[in-house]
């Protein structure tokens, strides 16, 4: 199921007994072969599994029984018959009735008939969930399977880890010459087993669907690219609706919104009244936190639908429950895919918004070099770096730590959740523990509310969050890793609040679950877009911690040139005044240019460019290759920090009337 799936549709009592009765239909057929027999079992079988003997007497229960056994028997595929049905023509009028009577049909069971034709699709979609592997290789061998029904055979292949097969099975469905799939015999084909490319409709987008996911599971996404494109030119209006749908998810798991809107656009000009339509626009809208929009076009996506006749149950649930709150719509129509461990996590921590806040105690340190000292290994060799200067001291500097109670609820979570903090200033451990493949620590969560209050298993939990695929899906994050991470924030609060602290330092071990648990709010907001949220935790952060330790600097001076805080970036980079980091080094000639104070400007291009002097010739370039990157940081003074530097913020120094002009001349 993609992102932008509609519920699934549910299943009446009228639609389940049809279902069992065909699977019992196709039970009877294995066990005897027999049209007498088989009309004898559906004379018997039929009124009790559809409820006839309320409605009919015993007599046309089983005229009508007789003819709908017919219909069964003519549409279910046998081994023995090259998968195809063994089809018995209706009597003629002046024949024998075939539900044994002796009269002739024209006389018995005609009146009741004809009977509809059952669809041999929705047999084979039963009966393929019941073959073993040989029955269904020789079925497709025999070109027996009606070919929008191979993605249920690929899905399954999938999810046994078997993506190259489903690849193989699936792609000539959508190649530009027919399959090359021919028949062991010769005979006729209807229009369900045979499709040329062309007929291709929307039948084949669960098809579509599984192939993309196939491509993912293997690896191959340039050629899930190449197929998409070309589905979205040359497909059906329902395939090229899911292609656009295809791509907007790619774009909106990629967060790059922009292109996802355009996707959007594209799908919605193809498939207007579509439900999976109005689903994939609140997931684009929830994706970017845009709540009060995404109540809006519920609303209209409600009125729409019902329109164009579309008012199916489950859609119509779903976008009731987001016109209330489109997060936890999503999840919860999410929420059949989703690892019960993860939702019941969810369920624990939207209980914590109703227990009052604990604080945590804090130790005053009076020696401020002890504290600032740096006790965790450096991330560059230290000739390579400047000294930084030792931090101005406002107020007290403090070490977190929980009252005793607490601490004995931490030790009792370590003894269940056997994994390791992440070190230094990452955000992931080394090496991840399994905690996702035992229960055992959240079954001891839900007995201990009080864990809630305890920053220290906040942290483990957010880091165990993190090592989760699906917590990069917005709505998982704004429905888990938010209310956890807000909770931190009100905690930390609360104990500076009591304890008259203001700075944490991050060279007491002590401190840095809060300040991991800040630094992740900060990602948070920063994800859902929200820079003004983004730039208010990295000032909290720069005032507990002067010294840095995870760089949030760079981000914050970004920040402020941005939004035009030139004076709050210039007071930023003076804080820093030999910065190894090119966003304060280049940061601080951008805010005096703008101010107006070109002749410091040049002292501090000057400067910058003695530390870092790859930085301008990538800023002044329109083009320029990109260097190989170092994994999880950048060399400094390399040329892959001065493209780093380069993609996060020439726009911004482009923006600036002859600002490039102004440091080509100054570096000639």
């Amino acid at each position: 199921m993609t992102d932008s799936d509609p519920p699934h549709p549910q299943r009446t009592p009228d639609s389940q007994r049809m279902e069992q009765l065909i699977r019992a239909a196709i039970e009877q057929v294995r066990a005897d072969g027999s049209l007498d027999g088989f009309l004898a079992w559906a004379r018997s079988a039929i009124p009790a599994h559809l409820e006839m003997d309320d409605e009919l007497d015993s007599i046309d229960a089983g005229r009508l029984s007789t003819l709908l056994g017919l219909s069964l028997w003519n549409a279910i595929p046998r081994a023995d018959h090259g998968w195809q049905p063994l089809m018995q023509p209706v009597p003629h009028p002046h024949e024998r009735c075939l539900c044994g009577s002796g009269l002739r049909y024209r006389d018995c069971c005609e009146p009741f008939g004809p009977m509809p034709e059952l669809p041999i699709a929705l047999v084979w979609e039963l009966l393929l969930a019941d073959l073993p592997e040989a029955a269904i290789q020789e079925a497709l061998r025999q070109d027996a399977i009606p070919r929008h029904l191979y993605a249920l055979i690929a899905a399954n292949w999938l999810e046994q880890g078997r993506a190259g097969r489903a690849v193989a099975l699936l792609e000539p469905l959508f190649a530009a010459a027919p399959p090359a799939i021919r028949p062991v015999r010769t005979r006729s084909a209807t229009p369900a087993e045979r499709e040329p490319p062309a007929a291709l409709d929307s039948r084949f987008e669960p098809a579509l669907d599984v192939l993309c996911d196939a491509y993912d599971q293997l690896d191959h996404w340039k050629k899930k690219q190449t197929f998409l494109l070309r589905m979205t030119e040359t497909g059906d209006r329902a395939l090229k609706a899911a292609a656009w749908q295809r791509f907007c998810t790619m774009f909106i798991d990629e967060g790059q919104y922009d292109y996802a809107t355009e996707a959007f656009a594209q799908a919605q000009r193809q498939a207007p009244d579509s439900a999976a339509t109005a689903v994939l626009e609140l997931t684009l809208l929830a994706a970017q936190h845009r709540d009060e929009h995404a109540r809006a076009r519920a609303h209209f996506w409600q009125h729409k639908l019902r329109r164009a006749g579309q008012a199916e149950r489950p859609i119509m649930d779903f976008l009731a429950h987001a016109a209330v709150d489109p997060q936890d719509a999503l999840v919860a129509s999410h929420a059949a895919d989703l690892d019960p461990l993860l939702l019941a996590l969810r369920d624990w921590i939207a209980g914590l918004t109703a227990r009052p806040l604990v604080p945590h105690r804090i130790e005053l340190i009076h020696d401020l070099h002890a504290a600032i000292g740096d006790r965790q290994l450096p991330l560059f060799p230290a000739a390579e770096l400047p000294r930084l200067p030792d931090p101005p001291c406002h107020g007290e500097v403090g070490a977190l730590y929980p009252a005793p109670e607490l601490r004995q609820l931490e030790r009792a979570w370590h003894r269940r959740f056997r994994a390791v903090k992440p070190p230094s200033t990452h955000l992931l451990a080394s090496q991840p523990a399994p905690v996702w493949d035992d229960d055992t620590w959240l079954g001891w969560l839900q007995q201990e509310p009080a864990a809630g209050d305890s920053l220290d298993i906040l942290d483990d939990l957010a880091t165990a969050l993190y090592e989760r695929p699906e917590s990069s899906l917005p709505w998982i994050a704004h429905q888990l890793l938010a209310p956890l991470l807000e909770r931190a924030n009100a905690i930390i609060d609360l104990s500076l609040s009591y304890s008259g602290a203001r700075q944490l330092p991050w060279s007491d071990e002590r401190n840095r679950a809060a300040l991991r648990l800040l630094f992740r709010l900060y990602l948070y907001h920063a994800e859902a877009g929200d820079s003004s949220a983004a730039a208010m935790v990295l000032e909290r952060l720069l005032a507990l911690n002067p010294r840095d330790n995870h760089g949030v600097r760079a981000e914050l001076m970004n920040h402020y040139l941005r939004q035009h805080h030139d004076e709050q970036a210039l007071a930023l980079a003076r804080r820093f005044p030999t910065d190894i980091l090119a966003d304060l080094a280049y940061g601080e000639v951008l805010a005096l240019y703008r101010l107006g104070r070109q002749e410091r400007a040049a002292e501090a291009l000057d400067a910058a460019v003695g530390r870092l002097p790859l930085v301008p010739r990538f800023l002044l370039r329109k083009r320029i290759k990109r260097p190989p990157l170092t994994p999880g940081g950048f060399t400094p003074g390399g040329d892959d920090q001065a493209w780093l530097y380069r993609e996060a913020m020439r726009d911004v120094w482009e923006s600036e009337p002859g600002l490039l002009d102004w440091m080509r001349r100054h570096t000639a």
